[in-house]
C-alpha cells in the first residue's frame, strides 16, 4: 500500500470513527434528507448536523442540493464502493499489517545477530540469514562492478568468513548479487 492510500484509508476511518456520522450515513442510506430533519431525528442541533455532514462530504460520501435555503444530503453509494474497490480490498489491508510485522521482525533478526556492525555468527535458519544477507547485499551500490577481492574486503567489515557470504550472495536462493568472470554486482531485488 502507498503512502498516498495509507493516509487516504486513516483519514476515512477518522471520518467514519464516529458514532453520529455512522447514523447520518444510515439515515442518507434510505434516502435524502435535509439538516434539519437529520438533526432532529438524531436530536442534535442544526450546527453539529451541517459540522458532521462537512466531514462526511470530504470524502464524497455525501451529496448535497440545495432548495432554496434549504439543503438536502444523500449518501454517495458510488463513492464507498470506489473506496470499498480502492482501498478496503482483503489485499491492501494484509499489506498494512504484513509491512508492520514483516520490519520488526526483520529488524529483530538483525539486533539478534549482529552486535554494532559486527555480525556474530551466521544465522543457520535460511529465513533468518536471508534477512542476513539482505543486510549485507545493501551495502553494495547498484550499478558499481566489483572486484572478488573488494566483496571479501567489505564482507570481512562485517563477519571473518566472507567466502561463505559471498557465495551466500550469489546462490540461487538468495540471488542478491551476480557474478561473471570474477566480478560481482548487486541486482535488483525489488527493494532500495
Amino acid at each position: 500500500m502507498s503512502q498516498e492510500e495509507f493516509q487516504s484509508l486513516l483519514q476515512f476511518f477518522k471520518v467514519l470513527a464516529d458514532e453520529n456520522r455512522l447514523k447520518l450515513l444510515g439515515l442518507l442510506a434510505n434516502g435524502e434528507k435535509s439538516v434539519e430533519e437529520l438533526a432532529a431525528l438524531l436530536q442534535l442541533r442544526a450546527p453539529t448536523v451541517s459540522h458532521h455532514l462537512a466531514r462526511l462530504k470530504e470524502l464524497d460520501l455525501v451529496g448535497m442540493r440545495s432548495d432554496g435555503n434549504t439543503h438536502y444530503y444523500w449518501l454517495d453509494a458510488e463513492a464507498l464502493r470506489r473506496t470499498n474497490k480502492h482501498l478496503l480490498t482483503p489485499e491492501k489491508m494484509a499489506s498494512l499489517v504484513h509491512d508492520v510485522e514483516g520490519d520488526a521482525w526483520e529488524r529483530k533478526v538483525l539486533r539478534d545477530f549482529f552486535e554494532g556492525t559486527r555480525l556474530k555468527e551466521i544465522p543457520a535458519s535460511v529465513k533468518k540469514r536471508g534477512v542476513v544477507l539482505k543486510w549485507l547485499a545493501r551495502q553494495f551500490e547498484y550499478g558499481v562492478v566489483y572486484t572478488e577481492a573488494q566483496v571479501n574486503e567489505i564482507l570481512q567489515r562485517y563477519h571473518p568468513d566472507s567466502a561463505s557470504l559471498r557465495r551466500e550472495l550469489i546462490s540461487a536462493r538468495s540471488a542478491l548479487m551476480q557474478r561473471e568472470d570474477g566480478l560481482y554486482w548487486r541486482i535488483p531485488t525489488g527493494e532500495h
